[in-house]
């Protein structure tokens, strides 16, 4: 078990304690360079540097925090109102998109931005490509990726781990086995769909609609083929919605487009962090590589206190109260998973890491229609690359004079990390 007061400063509690008073609005401008809880701003960097001690005030003092920004919207943490929206579709609504002050021209990526019954149609056919014993059935092939790019460094005693493995490991697992759409063009859609989360607002919509081209270029290209059994031959065959009408190309395109935000832009964070976090605590790292058949269990802990996708929106189709809030039809609601999961009303000790913690509890896939058609890949390649890195690297630190650095919007990301052995 790893208390809090081992993890590096910048993952510490802010100085005010669980249990203390909420800090003032003084406070937290000094602390975060803005009001966190009436004047949040996702993208503000002061988020990006203080995330974790954010989320934690937040979870535990602020259950709806507001933003001005744009047209404003709520931010909820507890885990309780995160799960009431999460679930209820009809009230918040995802068909106007997964964020507020959508850039304009952005196009919209599918099924997360549907409702059902649309939405349903869709993951009633995706849903089986990434059932668990399909996934499994993956295990072997990633194993070997995972290896393949750990021989490209192991002599070299040392790595800068987000580019020589964290971006590549989830692209080759997942375009390989999953999708259908060659390595060839990861280079190109991780950049793309990287700037489109994380780069200046006023170029994501470019940079996404970057994407849009490469991925209708390619589906065009393998709708002229024989169907290979993949996940693009589902997509191109499409879903007749429930009033006959058939997927249009640019739903498919869409769908297309999510599956592929999913499936590269959201695990590097979570493997990045965990090997971070192996780094600087043996004691962790030692219980692990002696006891694999724990790697399971610690993979849901681990996934609780490192999640890739902060906050998700939803719209408001009606007059609504959540946690005592008032919300209007048409305002934006966005659910704070990463804060959900370190609500102490439903885990105990939420700011430890604690990797044989039993039932872990978190939001980090989401609840309702929406919850991750990925979660299970997601969770192989974790649990693989943890558990191969640990067989080659028991022994690894962080290298001297280097910090992990990070981006945050509505979804987190490590940019650096210099590991040495």
């Amino acid at each position: 078990m790893a208390k809090e007061d081992n993890m590096p400063v910048s993952q510490r509690l802010v100085e005010i304690k669980v249990g203390a008073s909420a800090p003032s609005e003084e406070e937290l401008k000094a602390r975060f360079g803005r009001d966190i809880f009436r004047d949040f701003d996702v993208n503000d960097q002061g988020f990006n540097d203080h995330m974790v001690e954010a989320l934690d005030l937040q979870a535990q003092h602020c259950p709806v925090a507001h933003s001005k920004v744009g047209e404003g919207y709520f931010w909820l943490t507890r885990n309780d109102d995160v799960r009431r929206v999460g679930q209820d579709w009809r009230t918040f609504s995802n068909a106007k998109g997964y964020m507020p002050n959508r850039p304009e021209g952005m196009p919209y990526i599918y099924p997360i931005e549907m409702d059902p019954p649309k939405q349903t149609a869709w993951r009633e056919v995706l849903n089986p490509l990434m059932a668990p014993k399909v996934v499994d059935s993956f295990e072997d092939a990633i194993r070997a990726d995972v290896n393949a790019l750990i021989d490209r460094f192991i002599d070299k005693g040392h790595c800068e781990f987000i580019s020589e493995f964290g971006v590549i490991l989830p692209g080759w697992a997942f375009f390989k086995n999953s999708l259908g759409v060659p390595v060839e063009l990861l280079g190109d859609l991780v950049h793309s769909i990287e700037r489109s989360l994380f780069g200046p607002l006023d170029e994501r919509s470019a940079q996404l609609s970057r994407a849009f081209v490469l991925l209708d270029q390619y589906l065009k290209q393998r709708a002229k083929e024989p169907p290979r059994g993949d996940m693009v031959d589902t997509i191109l065959a499409g879903v007749t919605y429930e009033d006959g009408t058939p997927a249009s190309w640019q739903d498919k395109l869409g769908i297309a487009a999510d599956m592929t935000l999913g499936g590269i832009g959201t695990t590097t964070y979570v493997l990045g962090s965990v090997l971070h976090y192996l780094a600087m605590h043996p004691a962790d790292r030692k219980t692990l590589t002696d006891n694999p058949a724990m790697m399971p269990n610690a993979v849901e802990e681990f996934v609780r206190m490192f999640p890739p996708v902060i906050g998700s929106g939803r719209n408001c189709t009606r007059d609504v109260e959540v946690a005592g809030t008032q919300m209007k039809k048409g305002d934006w609601v966005l659910l704070a998973w990463a804060a959900s999961s370190r609500d102490a009303g439903v885990v105990d000790n939420p700011h430890t890491l604690d990797i044989t913690r039993p039932n872990v509890m978190h939001t980090t896939f989401g609840v309702g229609p929406h919850r991750c058609v990925g979660s299970n890949m997601a969770r192989i390649e974790l649990r693989v690359s943890f558990e191969e890195w640990l067989k080659r690297i028991p022994e690894f630190s962080l290298k001297p004079g280097t910090e992990p650095t990070y981006e945050t919007s509505q979804l987190r990301s490590m940019s650096s990390l210099h590991l040495v052995w």
